[in-house]
């Protein structure tokens, strides 16, 4: 009964739905930076690819990947 007393107070202190709530941006935050990330690696990837391809046809134009990241 006292433990459960001890919950029942520290969740009302520590404000759990305000807890849940910061666990659910963080998460958030945490899938857009993924998405972010995924997007950037398949654009370098891409001019990576390109490059590639201009290079075995023989012509001299190159990817700028820096463009990427602005």
């Amino acid at each position: 009964m006292t433990q459960r007393a001890a919950e029942k107070f520290t969740k009302k202190l520590l404000g759990e739905s305000e807890i849940e709530t910061v666990l659910e941006r963080l998460d958030r935050l945490t899938q857009d930076e993924a998405r972010m990330t995924v997007a950037q690696t398949l654009g370098v990837v891409h001019g990576l690819v390109g490059n590639m391809k201009v290079v075995m046809e023989g012509t001299q134009l190159f990817y700028d990947c820096s463009q990427i990241f602005v």
